[in-house]
Protein backbone atom coordinates (compact mmCIF):
# COMPACT_ATOMS: atom_id res chain seq x y z
CA UNK A 1 0.00 0.00 0.00
CA UNK A 2 2.81 2.43 0.91
CA UNK A 3 4.41 2.02 -2.52
CA UNK A 4 1.29 3.25 -4.36
CA UNK A 5 1.94 6.81 -5.50
CA UNK A 6 0.28 7.02 -8.91
CA UNK A 7 -3.17 5.91 -10.05
CA UNK A 8 -4.03 5.68 -13.75
CA UNK A 9 -7.67 5.77 -14.81
CA UNK A 10 -8.65 4.61 -18.30
CA UNK A 11 -11.88 6.16 -19.55
CA UNK A 12 -12.78 9.80 -18.88
CA UNK A 13 -16.55 9.44 -18.87
CA UNK A 14 -18.67 10.35 -15.86
CA UNK A 15 -17.39 7.43 -13.79
CA UNK A 16 -13.74 7.65 -14.81
CA UNK A 17 -13.53 11.40 -14.25
CA UNK A 18 -15.05 11.17 -10.80
CA UNK A 19 -12.86 8.21 -9.82
CA UNK A 20 -9.84 10.29 -10.87
CA UNK A 21 -11.11 13.16 -8.73
CA UNK A 22 -11.52 10.88 -5.69
CA UNK A 23 -7.92 9.66 -5.86
CA UNK A 24 -6.51 13.13 -6.51
CA UNK A 25 -8.40 14.49 -3.49
CA UNK A 26 -6.87 11.68 -1.43
CA UNK A 27 -3.39 12.89 -2.41
CA UNK A 28 -2.45 10.51 -5.24
CA UNK A 29 -0.93 11.56 -8.55
CA UNK A 30 -3.51 10.66 -11.21
CA UNK A 31 -3.30 10.07 -14.96
CA UNK A 32 -6.69 10.19 -16.67
CA UNK A 33 -6.72 8.64 -20.14
CA UNK A 34 -9.19 8.79 -23.00
CA UNK A 35 -8.76 8.58 -26.77
CA UNK A 36 -11.42 11.27 -27.19
CA UNK A 37 -9.87 14.70 -26.64
CA UNK A 38 -13.28 16.32 -26.25
CA UNK A 39 -14.13 13.84 -23.50
CA UNK A 40 -10.93 14.75 -21.66
CA UNK A 41 -11.84 18.44 -21.89
CA UNK A 42 -15.31 17.69 -20.53
CA UNK A 43 -13.85 15.60 -17.70
CA UNK A 44 -11.50 18.45 -16.76
CA UNK A 45 -14.39 20.93 -16.69
CA UNK A 46 -16.64 18.57 -14.73
CA UNK A 47 -13.98 17.90 -12.10
CA UNK A 48 -13.35 21.63 -11.68
CA UNK A 49 -17.10 22.22 -11.33
CA UNK A 50 -17.43 19.45 -8.72
CA UNK A 51 -14.57 20.89 -6.68
CA UNK A 52 -15.91 24.45 -6.95
CA UNK A 53 -19.28 23.24 -5.69
CA UNK A 54 -17.58 21.51 -2.75
CA UNK A 55 -15.78 24.76 -1.89
CA UNK A 56 -19.06 26.71 -2.05
CA UNK A 57 -20.57 24.25 0.44
CA UNK A 58 -17.55 24.56 2.75
CA UNK A 59 -16.72 20.87 2.23
CA UNK A 60 -13.36 21.72 0.68
CA UNK A 61 -10.89 24.59 0.95
CA UNK A 62 -9.74 26.60 -2.05
CA UNK A 63 -6.21 25.31 -1.48
CA UNK A 64 -7.41 21.68 -1.45
CA UNK A 65 -9.30 22.34 -4.67
CA UNK A 66 -6.17 23.71 -6.37
CA UNK A 67 -4.04 20.88 -5.03
CA UNK A 68 -6.50 18.31 -6.40
CA UNK A 69 -6.57 19.91 -9.84
CA UNK A 70 -2.77 19.99 -9.94
CA UNK A 71 -2.54 16.25 -9.24
CA UNK A 72 -4.48 15.19 -12.37
CA UNK A 73 -2.75 14.73 -15.72
CA UNK A 74 -5.00 14.37 -18.77
CA UNK A 75 -3.67 12.21 -21.59
CA UNK A 76 -4.70 10.64 -24.88
CA UNK A 77 -1.54 8.50 -25.04
CA UNK A 78 -2.05 5.02 -23.60
CA UNK A 79 1.72 4.65 -23.19
CA UNK A 80 1.60 7.17 -20.34
CA UNK A 81 -0.59 4.82 -18.28
CA UNK A 82 2.29 3.62 -16.16
CA UNK A 83 1.28 3.40 -12.52
CA UNK A 84 1.13 1.16 -9.48
CA UNK A 85 -2.64 0.81 -9.97
CA UNK A 86 -4.60 1.13 -13.22
CA UNK A 87 -8.39 1.35 -13.04
CA UNK A 88 -10.46 0.85 -16.17
CA UNK A 89 -13.80 2.63 -16.44
CA UNK A 90 -14.63 2.03 -20.08
CA UNK A 91 -17.59 0.52 -21.94
CA UNK A 92 -19.24 -2.50 -20.26
CA UNK A 93 -17.98 -5.04 -22.81
CA UNK A 94 -15.76 -7.97 -21.87
CA UNK A 95 -13.62 -7.91 -25.04
CA UNK A 96 -12.93 -4.18 -24.72
CA UNK A 97 -11.81 -4.52 -21.11
CA UNK A 98 -9.57 -7.49 -21.87
CA UNK A 99 -7.98 -5.73 -24.85
CA UNK A 100 -7.28 -2.63 -22.75
CA UNK A 101 -5.72 -4.60 -19.89
CA UNK A 102 -3.50 -6.54 -22.30
CA UNK A 103 -2.16 -3.26 -23.70
CA UNK A 104 -1.62 -1.83 -20.23
CA UNK A 105 0.12 -5.03 -19.09
CA UNK A 106 2.65 -4.60 -21.92
CA UNK A 107 3.80 -1.18 -20.67
CA UNK A 108 3.77 -1.89 -16.93
CA UNK A 109 5.67 -4.26 -14.63
CA UNK A 110 3.98 -7.39 -13.32
CA UNK A 111 3.50 -5.67 -9.97
CA UNK A 112 1.00 -3.18 -11.43
CA UNK A 113 -2.52 -3.89 -10.17
CA UNK A 114 -5.21 -3.95 -12.86
CA UNK A 115 -8.58 -2.99 -11.38
CA UNK A 116 -11.89 -2.99 -13.21
CA UNK A 117 -14.80 -0.71 -12.39
CA UNK A 118 -17.14 -3.19 -14.08
CA UNK A 119 -20.61 -3.31 -12.58
CA UNK A 120 -21.64 -6.69 -13.95
CA UNK A 121 -18.89 -8.74 -15.64
CA UNK A 122 -17.19 -11.40 -13.47
CA UNK A 123 -13.56 -10.53 -12.71
CA UNK A 124 -12.44 -14.07 -13.53
CA UNK A 125 -13.69 -13.59 -17.10
CA UNK A 126 -11.89 -10.27 -17.46
CA UNK A 127 -8.65 -11.74 -16.08
CA UNK A 128 -8.69 -14.69 -18.51
CA UNK A 129 -5.86 -14.25 -21.00
CA UNK A 130 -4.27 -11.33 -19.13
CA UNK A 131 -0.60 -11.86 -18.25
CA UNK A 132 -0.41 -12.69 -14.54
CA UNK A 133 -4.16 -12.71 -13.76
CA UNK A 134 -3.35 -12.71 -10.04
CA UNK A 135 -3.13 -8.90 -10.19
CA UNK A 136 -6.58 -8.39 -11.74
CA UNK A 137 -9.32 -7.32 -9.32
CA UNK A 138 -12.66 -5.52 -9.28
CA UNK A 139 -13.04 -2.07 -7.72
CA UNK A 140 -16.61 -1.01 -8.39
CA UNK A 141 -17.56 2.58 -7.58
CA UNK A 142 -21.09 3.96 -7.66
CA UNK A 143 -22.31 7.03 -9.51
CA UNK A 144 -21.54 9.80 -8.64
CA UNK A 145 -18.25 8.34 -7.43
CA UNK A 146 -17.05 11.51 -5.69
CA UNK A 147 -20.16 11.48 -3.47
CA UNK A 148 -21.26 7.85 -3.11
CA UNK A 149 -19.38 6.13 -0.29
CA UNK A 150 -19.78 2.47 -1.22
CA UNK A 151 -17.12 0.57 -3.18
CA UNK A 152 -17.33 -3.14 -3.98
CA UNK A 153 -13.98 -4.95 -4.08
CA UNK A 154 -14.18 -8.25 -5.96
CA UNK A 155 -11.49 -10.93 -6.17
CA UNK A 156 -11.46 -13.26 -9.17
CA UNK A 157 -10.51 -16.92 -9.02
CA UNK A 158 -6.84 -16.03 -9.66
CA UNK A 159 -6.60 -12.75 -7.71
CA UNK A 160 -3.85 -12.95 -5.11
CA UNK A 161 -4.58 -12.38 -1.42
CA UNK A 162 -1.90 -9.67 -1.40
CA UNK A 163 -3.61 -7.72 -4.17
CA UNK A 164 -6.96 -8.05 -2.40
CA UNK A 165 -5.51 -6.73 0.86
CA UNK A 166 -3.83 -3.84 -0.96
CA UNK A 167 -7.07 -2.78 -2.65
CA UNK A 168 -9.00 -3.08 0.61
CA UNK A 169 -6.51 -0.72 2.24
CA UNK A 170 -6.62 1.63 -0.75
CA UNK A 171 -10.42 1.80 -0.60
CA UNK A 172 -10.29 2.82 3.05
CA UNK A 173 -7.48 5.30 2.32
CA UNK A 174 -9.67 7.26 -0.11
CA UNK A 175 -12.45 7.46 2.45
CA UNK A 176 -14.85 4.93 0.95
CA UNK A 177 -16.97 2.26 2.62
CA UNK A 178 -15.60 -1.14 1.64
CA UNK A 179 -17.67 -4.23 0.94
CA UNK A 180 -16.12 -7.48 -0.28
CA UNK A 181 -18.20 -9.22 -2.93
CA UNK A 182 -18.00 -12.69 -4.45
CA UNK A 183 -17.15 -12.92 -8.14
CA UNK A 184 -20.69 -13.34 -9.41
CA UNK A 185 -22.40 -11.44 -12.27
CA UNK A 186 -23.59 -8.07 -10.95
CA UNK A 187 -21.86 -8.74 -7.61
CA UNK A 188 -24.12 -7.51 -4.77
CA UNK A 189 -25.62 -4.11 -5.54
CA UNK A 190 -26.33 -4.47 -9.24
CA UNK A 191 -27.76 -7.95 -8.87
CA UNK A 192 -30.20 -6.71 -6.23
CA UNK A 193 -30.93 -3.36 -7.90
CA UNK A 194 -31.39 -4.75 -11.40
CA UNK A 195 -34.96 -5.78 -10.67
CA UNK A 196 -35.81 -2.24 -9.58
CA UNK A 197 -35.21 -1.31 -13.21
CA UNK A 198 -36.28 -4.48 -15.01
CA UNK A 199 -39.62 -4.89 -13.23
CA UNK A 200 -40.44 -1.20 -13.64
CA UNK A 201 -39.72 -1.42 -17.36
CA UNK A 202 -41.82 -4.56 -17.62
CA UNK A 203 -44.73 -2.76 -15.96
CA UNK A 204 -44.34 0.01 -18.53
CA UNK A 205 -44.28 -2.52 -21.39
CA UNK A 206 -47.45 -4.12 -20.04
CA UNK A 207 -49.09 -0.69 -19.63
CA UNK A 208 -49.74 -1.23 -15.95
CA UNK A 209 -49.03 2.47 -15.37
CA UNK A 210 -47.20 5.42 -16.98
CA UNK A 211 -43.53 5.76 -16.02
CA UNK A 212 -44.25 9.02 -14.15
CA UNK A 213 -46.77 7.19 -11.95
CA UNK A 214 -44.36 4.34 -11.25
CA UNK A 215 -41.69 6.86 -10.25
CA UNK A 216 -44.10 8.72 -7.98
CA UNK A 217 -45.24 5.52 -6.29
CA UNK A 218 -41.70 4.30 -5.62
CA UNK A 219 -40.62 7.69 -4.27
CA UNK A 220 -43.69 7.82 -2.01
CA UNK A 221 -42.66 4.37 -0.72
CA UNK A 222 -39.34 5.80 0.42
CA UNK A 223 -36.98 5.43 -2.55
CA UNK A 224 -34.90 8.55 -3.13
CA UNK A 225 -35.40 8.30 -6.90
CA UNK A 226 -37.98 6.50 -8.95
CA UNK A 227 -36.59 3.88 -11.37
CA UNK A 228 -37.03 5.97 -14.51
CA UNK A 229 -35.51 9.09 -12.96
CA UNK A 230 -32.61 6.92 -11.81
CA UNK A 231 -32.14 5.32 -15.23
CA UNK A 232 -31.99 8.79 -16.79
CA UNK A 233 -29.41 9.84 -14.17
CA UNK A 234 -27.22 6.76 -14.70
CA UNK A 235 -27.67 6.84 -18.48
CA UNK A 236 -30.01 4.54 -20.36
CA UNK A 237 -27.12 3.36 -22.52
CA UNK A 238 -25.12 2.28 -19.47
CA UNK A 239 -28.13 0.84 -17.69
CA UNK A 240 -29.17 -1.16 -20.77
CA UNK A 241 -25.60 -2.46 -21.26
CA UNK A 242 -25.42 -3.69 -17.67
CA UNK A 243 -28.79 -5.43 -17.92
CA UNK A 244 -27.74 -7.05 -21.21
CA UNK A 245 -24.48 -8.21 -19.62
CA UNK A 246 -26.30 -9.79 -16.68
CA UNK A 247 -28.85 -11.40 -19.00
CA UNK A 248 -26.00 -13.03 -20.91
CA UNK A 249 -24.06 -14.01 -17.78
CA UNK A 250 -27.12 -15.72 -16.30
CA UNK A 251 -27.69 -17.65 -19.55
CA UNK A 252 -30.77 -15.66 -20.63
CA UNK A 253 -32.60 -16.04 -17.35
CA UNK A 254 -35.95 -14.34 -18.04
CA UNK A 255 -35.85 -12.26 -14.87
CA UNK A 256 -32.92 -10.29 -16.31
CA UNK A 257 -34.41 -9.77 -19.79
CA UNK A 258 -33.51 -6.33 -21.19
CA UNK A 259 -36.41 -4.08 -22.08
CA UNK A 260 -37.39 -3.30 -25.67
CA UNK A 261 -38.50 0.13 -24.51
CA UNK A 262 -35.10 0.94 -23.06
CA UNK A 263 -33.36 -0.41 -26.15
CA UNK A 264 -35.45 1.97 -28.25
CA UNK A 265 -34.34 4.85 -26.01
CA UNK A 266 -30.71 3.87 -26.54
CA UNK A 267 -31.16 3.48 -30.31
CA UNK A 268 -32.70 6.97 -30.45
CA UNK A 269 -29.86 8.49 -28.42
CA UNK A 270 -32.20 9.28 -25.53
CA UNK A 271 -29.64 8.44 -22.85
CA UNK A 272 -31.09 10.65 -20.13
CA UNK A 273 -29.71 13.77 -18.47
CA UNK A 274 -26.40 13.66 -20.33
CA UNK A 275 -28.12 13.77 -23.73
CA UNK A 276 -30.91 16.15 -22.70
CA UNK A 277 -33.63 13.55 -23.15
CA UNK A 278 -34.46 10.13 -21.76
CA UNK A 279 -37.72 9.06 -20.25
CA UNK A 280 -37.96 12.71 -19.21
CA UNK A 281 -37.05 15.80 -21.24
CA UNK A 282 -34.18 17.82 -19.74
CA UNK A 283 -33.71 20.36 -22.52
Amino acid sequence: MENIKTIAVAGAGAMGARIAQVFAQAGFAVRLFDLNAAQLDKAKADIAANLTEAVSKAKLTEQAKNDTIAKIQYTGDINTLQAEVVIEAIVEKLEAKQELFKKIAEINPSTTILASNTSSIPITQIAAGIPDPSRVIGMHFFNPAHIMKLVEVISGAETSAEVTETMKALTVKIGKTLVLAKDSPGFIVNRVARHYYVESLRMLEERVAPFETIDALMESAGFRMGPFTLMDAVGNDINFAVTSSLYSSFHQDAKFRPSRIQQQKVDAGHFGKKSGKGFYNYS
